[in-house]
């Protein structure tokens, strides 16, 4: 798999460096679970599928380069990287809804789109867990496989 240098520099990580990364995609998720307003369910979804690809990238030693698109190409390396087209087919669903909501005047989501979309990260997150866990890179007791 190719790694463009426009937007992935190569980069050691620690293994506590990755799960922090990891942890802070959970915590996205959780507050994306708990909050009632749509708009904020929606926004930290999208966040913690965002720090979940970084996590999955900081296991290949790459480091995100912030360049316009750098999030289309970390959904785009998940995709690829978990073999799941339905990845970069949603996941930037959700980046262009963001955009319209943060560059062009706001967007409505439906209770069932945040619904769906959250369910989507939770499965994402999963695998992205799965992946790390067996590059034995996570310390299974402080991310047990029920966290999620």
């Amino acid at each position: 798999m190719e790694f463009e240098e426009k937007y992935f520099k190569e980069l050691k990580f620690s293994k506590d460096q990755i799960a922090g990364c990891l942890n802070n995609a959970l915590r996205d998720l959780d507050i994306a679970k708990s909050d009632k307003i749509l708009e904020v369910k929606f926004n930290y979804s999208y966040t913690a599928l965002i720090k979940s690809g970084i996590t999955l990238l900081m296991v290949r030693n790459k480091k995100v380069r912030s360049a316009p698109g750098h999030h289309m190409m970390i959904i785009e390396k998940m995709s690829k990287i978990l073999s799941d087209d339905s990845i970069e087919v949603i996941g930037n669903a959700m980046r262009t809804k963001r955009n319209i909501d943060l560059y062009a005047g706001g967007i409505e989501i439906s209770e069932k789109e945040c619904k769906e979309y959250l369910e989507f990260v939770r499965e994402v997150i999963e695998k992205v867990k799965n992946d790390v866990k067996s590059g034995h890179f996570l310390d299974t007791k402080r991310f047990p496989s029920n966290k999620i």
